[in-house]
């Protein structure tokens, strides 16, 4: 028996047409281009085209033009499982990312994909919209058997943080979390705490004392943070358990919260809400009850959406640099996957100060 062997082509279908009307299937064979190819186009060792490929130094420019024109006529594509198989690295990142239809862990999401994308690397992304541990360990066991070279987790729970840690034993992993992390493990984060406190330092400043908080939901890292940062600063004459009301980071919370802070028998005279939405929420709430921002109220937010600027007055807020933050985490990958010691990085959020905070009325107006 013949041994057949199919050659290491591209095949092209050509339908060609006979005389009886009958379409004949034509297989054409067109070469794969490989490296080889590529260095003898450019008159260049075929080590040198690599060092291009993978953008080492040392490399003329005059080199550089001849192998990116060869590269360019040839359509030569490099074939990743075979360099995987020699090199052990895919050039691909898990990246975990949970409430991923939220601003915040989307912008971090995109933010991180850029910047993976600007080192030569993919990203295999997996969105959760729930906190059970079951599917972050399904999650992390699809990222070992595509052999991804590192995880990025973007965990807004502490079970997230928890279950990914012990998950992801012995891989180079970075959280992107404000939860509690042991020592070793590389984490990166916009400072919460900080930008939050920010916030109500403003807001005293302009002389509030009576400030109320509309919080994400329980359990919510970053909408810890931000409680804890209200709490700290409210002066201690105030009654802190009335004037924190829990939403879900939804515009209709932050209208629904807003709602119950005005039947107070003293309303606030501000609202610090936990995120855009929710303060957008409390803005329609205010609107519907003919209570003036910010003359009568001040409402600040978080996260500085794009459309804060355009809500009406345009919105007090705290921008968070996703930017910063996925170049961060990018570079702590990195570095655990070359072995370095951890670094815990904290970024600033920047005040974003628009129309919807004032110096407090002399006197408010009580439920309507």
């Amino acid at each position: 028996m013949r041994d057949f062997r199919y050659p290491q082509v591209a095949p092209t279908i050509v339908c060609e047409r006979s005389q009886c009307g009958i379409i004949d299937i034509v297989f054409s064979a067109k070469p794969t281009p490989t490296i080889l190819d590529v260095a003898a186009m450019a008159g260049v060792s075929h080590q040198t085209v690599s060092r291009v490929l993978n953008g080492q130094a040392y490399v003329s420019e005059e080199t550089l033009r001849k192998v990116n024109e060869a590269i360019a006529i040839l359509g030569y594509r490099r074939n990743l499982t075979a360099r995987a198989l020699v090199t052990g690295n895919t050039r691909i990142i898990g990246t975990l990312v949970t409430y991923a239809s939220m601003t915040g862990p989307s912008g971090a999401m995109l933010a991180i994909e850029r910047t993976a994308r600007s080192r030569g690397y993919w990203l295999s992304l997996a969105g959760l919209q729930s906190n059970d541990p079951d599917e972050v360990v399904e999650v992390i066991s699809h990222f070992k058997v595509q052999g991804v070279d590192g995880i990025i987790a973007v965990a807004q729970t502490q079970v997230c943080v928890d279950t990914t840690l012990e998950a992801s034993a012995g891989m180079p992993l970075v959280l992107v979390t404000s939860g509690s992390v042991a020592a070793g493990h590389p984490t990166v984060d916009i400072d919460q705490y900080g930008a939050a406190e920010r916030l109500m330092k403003k807001l005293l400043d302009l002389g509030h004392t009576r400030i109320a908080h509309i919080s994400g939901p329980a359990g919510d890292l970053h909408g810890d943070a931000r409680i804890e940062a209200w709490r700290a600063t409210l002066p201690a004459s105030q009654s802190q358990d009335e004037l924190l009301v829990e939403g879900d980071w939804t515009s209709a919370s932050g209208y629904t919260a807003g709602a119950a802070l005005l039947a107070l028998d003293e309303p606030p005279t501000a609202i610090f809400a936990g995120n855009d939405q929710m303060a957008i929420g409390a803005l329609r709430t205010l609107h519907e009850r003919d209570i003036k921002v910010p003359d009568e109220m001040s409402v600040v937010g978080f996260d500085n959406i794009v459309s804060a600027d355009y809500s009406f007055p345009p919105l007090t807020t705290i921008r968070q640099n996703h930017d910063l933050l996925g170049m961060a985490a990018m570079e702590l990958l990195l570095e655990a996957i070359d072995r370095k010691p951890a670094r815990n990085v904290k970024i600033p959020g920047e005040l974003i100060d628009r129309a919807s905070t004032a110096p407090p009325p002399s006197t408010m107006r009580g439920p309507k």
